[in-house]
């Protein structure tokens, strides 16, 4: 980042939004296909790409967090979900793809075929194999899509449906993914091999599919911890809201909570972080949002893994407005990422908000971010929550700011987030709008798009990585014409692309 840049800004009080800056170019030594995107999301948890998505119940939950990992990046799961419900989606997340499945899912001897179908639709459990164990905890044997598939008595019992036990090839604790790969191949194709301890009790699983992707590196693109599970992270609020949830996040292997409040620099904050990570230190613990230097300084005194950027420039955040604080989000990114690196103690900057195009990932990287988090951006994507109608001729998905009304009136966390969890039903003061956004398609054709535009920026500067595009970056300031002129003009009914929609912003 060009340190200088900022402390110029900061004398003159000047703040700046992406629009206002642009970046110099240099002499590029390698193509954009080959620059590395690595980052991180906190001290403990990497990310193949810098990308984020919200923690916003129209953009975050399971099915997201999982394309997102799968891409490289990171989900992050709202906060407006009670306690359990929430960890379900860590956990659908974490079961998606495994090395070891350490606590697979299993089913009673005595479970009716009915009883266990049951389940799985009111889980919405995606997989459909299940071990079978007795009263002690023993493994007895597996119930396979075949097995549920052929009981065409659904009243039956799953001890007289499944694959038994003498049928099965097992495994010991700690067994490797490639000694696990090995004997599944060399014992008939079996797709499942579950691990048990000298008792005959399950310990763990391997499933075929999960392990080849290891052993071939198809999963090398995959945001993945140290067993081989996809990476998630959880929105939560603050003091005794906190400590409902994080138990049952940890529990489901859950990578960094996010400490999710409007503005991250107060008392109930410090409280919190420093009693998570007094009482949980195996997971990171990311504070946000806020905008100013001090306030980043206090945050790591306080043992923050990571602090989140942004006070209002989101596209349906309307803070700025109601409360008149907060600070233009590029100018944020820069003078917060300053304050981190002049620490001690140095954690990972996210730049929250205000992102449009795919230029403006690169800025916020420059400006010393080490990932941006979006929400419009993803918006309307197949991945997200909700149903589609149709608005007119267009299919449509809804979309929400957490201190939109309608947010704020049906959950008390989204209250929260903005103070006002006691204010009176129907006197909370909206921070935020809602509003239909066009259907886009698989997540997969944004993301794509984003990191395609980011490398090529990166390659225009003549960066081969994050830190180095950080080294590197020299800013220009932008005239309201100059920032015109970066538009198309002058066509007839131009067509939008999927990385233009258009209009200048």
């Amino acid at each position: 980042m060009h340190r200088e840049f900022f402390e110029l800004m900061a004398e003159q009080f000047q703040g700046l939004a992406f629009p206002d800056v642009t970046l110099k170019t240099g002499f590029s030594q390698i193509p954009p296909s080959l620059v590395s995107l690595e980052t991180r999301f906190s001290r403990n948890v990497p990310l193949k790409i810098p990308l984020v998505s919200a923690a916003m119940d129209t953009v975050t939950e399971s099915e997201m967090a999982i394309a997102m990992a799968i891409h490289g990046g990171l989900g992050v799961i709202h906060r407006g979900l009670d306690p359990k419900r929430q960890a379900q989606e860590v956990a659908r997340v974490k079961h998606h793809l495994h090395g070891v499945i350490e606590r697979p899912i299993t089913v009673r001897d005595t479970d009716t075929i009915e009883q266990i179908l049951n389940r799985k639709r009111t889980k919405n459990y995606r997989f459909n194999t299940f071990p079978v164990i007795d009263g002690n905890g023993k493994l007895v044997g597996l119930m396979t899509e075949t097995d549920f598939a052929f009981a065409s008595d659904k009243s039956v019992t799953a001890a007289v449906a499944m694959t038994s036990f003498n049928e099965l090839v097992y495994g010991s604790p700690g067994l490797s993914p490639q000694d696990a790969w090995e004997k599944m191949r060399q014992s008939g194709k079996k797709k499942v091999l579950p691990l048990i301890d000298p008792e005959g009790r399950l310990v763990g699983m391997y499933v075929f599919a999960d392990v080849q992707r290891i052993i071939s590196g198809d999963a090398n693109a995959y945001n993945l911890d140290s067993k081989g599970r996809l990476r998630v992270a959880a929105a939560i609020g603050v003091l005794d809201d906190a400590y409902e949830h994080v138990p049952l996040l940890i529990k489901e292997g859950v990578d960094a909570v996010v400490v999710d409040v409007a503005h991250a620099d107060t008392i109930d904050v410090k409280e919190t972080c420093q009693c998570l990570k007094r009482d949980y230190s195996g997971v990171d613990v990311v504070l946000g949002n806020i905008s100013d230097q001090d306030s980043v300084k206090r945050h790591i005194e306080w043992g923050a893994d990571g602090v989140k950027i942004g006070q209002g420039p989101g596209s349906i955040c309307t803070t700025r407005l109601v409360t008149g604080a907060g600070f233009p989000q590029f100018t944020a990114i820069g003078d917060c990422a300053i304050a981190s690196m002049d620490s001690d103690d140095p954690v990972p900057i996210g730049g929250d908000g205000g992102i449009k195009y795919s230029g403006h990932i690169t800025l916020a990287l420059a400006a010393g971010a080490s990932y941006v988090m979006v929400g419009s951006l993803l918006a309307g994507t197949d991945e997200t929550p909700g149903e589609t109608h149709k608005r007119g001729e267009i299919r449509v998905k809804r979309y929400r700011g957490m201190g939109s009304a309608s947010a704020m009136a049906e959950s008390r966390a989204s209250r929260a987030r903005y103070r006002q969890e006691d204010a009176p039903q129907g006197k909370t003061v909206p921070e935020g709008v809602e509003g239909d956004v066009p259907t886009r398609g698989p997540v997969s054709k944004v993301i794509a798009v984003l990191m395609g535009g980011l490398r090529s920026g990166m390659g225009m500067v003549g960066t081969v990585s994050v830190p180095d595009l950080q080294g590197k970056a020299h800013f220009k300031r932008l005239t309201p014409s100059a920032q015109g002129e970066g538009h198309p003009s002058g066509l007839l009914g131009m067509e939008a692309t999927s990385n233009y929609p258009g209009g200048v912003s």
